[in-house]
C-alpha cells in the first residue's frame, strides 16, 4: 500500500509529556485544515485494552511476553488505524509506537536485536519527536499520579530515560518538554514544519 499521508510519532520516558503534546499537535494541525488522526498505543483496541488492564491490575507476566503483546497490538494498530489513515492522505499522530518497545524491553532485560528485528516489519515513522525532560522532572510527574504501573519504578524509569538520551535517527528530535506546555508546543510545531515545510 502506498503511503500518502504523514506519520509522526511522540515518544519519551512516562512523564514527559507524550499524551499532552500528541494533542495539542493534532488540536493545531486540525485548527489549520488538516485531517488528523489521534492514537496511540498501548491502543483502545482488543488486545491494546488487555495490556492496559494488565498494567493497571499490577499482574506479573515476563518482559518477552508483554513485548510480543505490544508488537501484536501494534500490528492490530497499524493495519486497522495507521495504514487506513495514511491511504485516505491525513496526518496521524501516534502516542508511542516502536521506539517504546525498543528501550522498555530493553529496560526489563530483552535482546535489542531480537526487539529491533520484531518490530522490523512495521512502517517507519517519517517523523518521531522525542519529549525529553530531566529525569527528575519525569519522576517527579509519576509520583503526582494516583495510580501508577509496574514499569513506572523510579529503577526502571532511570533505565529507560537513560536508553531515550541515546537516540540518534535520521528523523528523531529531541524536545525537551520541562517548559509550560504553550512553549513546548510550539517547540513542536517548529520541528514539524521544518519536517513538512508544505505544512507552513
Amino acid at each position: 500500500m502506498q503511503q500518502k499521508g504523514k506519520f509522526i510519532v511522540l515518544e519519551g520516558p512516562d512523564g514527559s509529556g507524550t499524551t499532552l503534546h500528541s494533542r495539542l499537535l493534532s488540536e493545531y494541525l486540525e485548527s489549520i485544515g488538516k485531517e488528523v488522526v489521534l492514537t496511540r498505543e498501548p491502543t483502545d483496541r482488543p488486545i491494546g485494552s488487555m495490556i492496559r488492564t494488565m498494567l493497571k491490575d499490577r499482574k506479573e507476566i515476563e518482559p518477552s511476553t508483554l513485548q510480543l503483546l505490544f508488537c501484536a497490538d501494534r500490528s492490530d494498530h497499524v493495519e486497522n488505524i495507521v495504514l487506513p489513515a495514511l491511504e485516505q492522505s491525513k496526518i496521524v499522530i501516534s502516542d508511542r509506537y516502536t521506539l517504546s518497545t525498543i528501550i522498555y524491553g530493553t529496560t526489563l532485560g530483552l535482546n535489542r536485536d531480537w526487539l529491533k528485528s520484531v518490530n522490523s516489519i512495521f512502517p517507519v515513522p517519517d517523523l518521531t519527536l522525542i519529549a525529553f525532560p530531566p529525569l527528575s522532572v519525569c519522576l517527579e510527574r509519576i509520583n503526582r499520579r494516583e495510580n501508577q504501573d509496574p514499569l513506572e519504578t523510579n529503577t526502571i524509569q532511570e533505565s529507560v530515560h537513560s536508553g531515550y538520551s541515546n537516540i540518534n535517527n535520521q528523523n528523531t528530535f529531541t524536545v525537551d518538554t520541562t517548559g509550560g506546555k504553550e512553549e513546548v508546543s510550539q517547540m513542536i510545531i517548529s520541528h514539524v514544519k521544518k519536517r513538512f515545510p508544505e505544512l507552513d
